[in-house]
């Protein structure tokens, strides 16, 4: 594996973020069980291959993948990894999930979130899904944040949603560094790009893109049932998903390989997250951003109606692109 670039994100402080970084839903029991060990392990091997970002959260197996990331980390560099965790889900002794974006609550959230990392700070700290309490977030989530920030407690602070819509508000009406926009900004679904992404851009806002499977089915379009989302996908994302793969078989390039480089190219895009819960995945991974894309493939795609002509593409740099500079 060639070595992991970095970026800097930041309106405030420079928080460094390797542009492949590794989300870790899976070690929380996303889909299905992983032992303590293997998750343990896949983090190590994440580091050695050079990953040195890693997005965690209160609701990943209700604290458990934050305890197993803290757990690996113990062994390693603090002060060369980069942790963003989230705020505004709950969770109760009798193992109930729910939304609370109170200062109080947020601050406890953050509490007990340093005790399950095993560390005295996070780097990044994201509003977590604050769909249905847009005002609870920004009133009284945001305020904290930003203290914090102020503080030197954090050293940036954002928002992660599965929308892009409401993303694109906050940015108006907050000073974010950072979002984490998972699944809108894909090869598949590139919804952000007409809201967010000018938005975030002109008030200098980096983007992490989580989810660029869009849930896996862009890892297999012809599976029996594939996921969209977090649920059983449509028929036209399905038939959408298919056409993309027709196009990536006539250049023998692996669809997988594009879903993942596609979104570096995008100057807002700093980092590029992807759930890993073994070695294998991993590795799997690592050869996937490394596949070379021929030029006549994104072109392809234009053609076909499956990718805006107006967006960037990989360009053999994207890899290593630096981004706008944090302000």
């Amino acid at each position: 594996m060639k070595t992991i670039p970095t970026t800097a994100i930041g309106r405030h402080r420079r928080i460094s973020l390797t542009r492949w970084g590794m989300g870790t839903a899976a070690l929380g029991f996303l889909y299905e069980p992983v032992e303590t060990a293997a998750a343990v392990d896949v983090v190590h091997r994440a580091f050695d291959l050079g990953i040195r970002y890693f997005d965690t959260a209160p609701l990943y197996g209700e604290g458990k993948a934050e305890e197993r990331l803290g757990q690996a980390l113990s062994t390693l560099p603090r002060d060369q990894i980069t942790i963003s965790t989230k705020v505004g889900y709950t969770l109760t002794p009798g193992g109930g999930v729910g939304h609370d974006y109170r200062p109080d609550a947020v601050c406890r959230s953050l509490e007990a979130s340093l005790a399950r990392l095993g560390t005295d700070h996070v780097d990044i700290v994201f509003i977590h899904d604050p769909d249905e309490d847009y005002l609870g977030a920004i009133q009284g989530a945001y305020p904290v944040l930003h203290r914090w920030r102020e503080e030197g407690v954090v050293g940036a602070i954002g928002v992660g949603m599965n929308q892009s819509a409401m993303l694109t508000q906050f940015a108006h009406d907050g000073d974010f560094d950072c979002f984490l926009l998972a699944g809108r900004y894909t090869l598949l679904d590139q919804s952000a790009a007409a809201d967010l992404l000018p938005v975030a851009a002109s008030r200098g806002i980096r983007l992490v893109i989580g989810g660029p499977f869009n849930s896996g089915i862009l890892t297999d379009p012809w599976a029996p049932q594939p996921m969209f989302n977090y649920e059983p996908a449509q028929a036209h994302w399905v038939s959408r998903a298919q056409a993309l793969d027709r196009v990536c078989r006539e250049f023998e390039v692996s669809l997988k390989a594009c879903a993942l480089q596609f979104a570096l190219a995008h100057p807002t895009v700093a980092s590029v997250l992807t759930g890993i819960r073994s070695a294998a995945e991993l590795q799997e991974n690592a050869a996937l951003w490394q596949d070379p894309i021929p030029a006549g493939l994104w072109t392809a795609l234009q053609k076909a109606g499956l990718l805006d002509e107006s967006l960037p593409v990989p360009d053999g740099e994207s890899w290593s692109r630096e981004g706008p500079p944090a302000e």
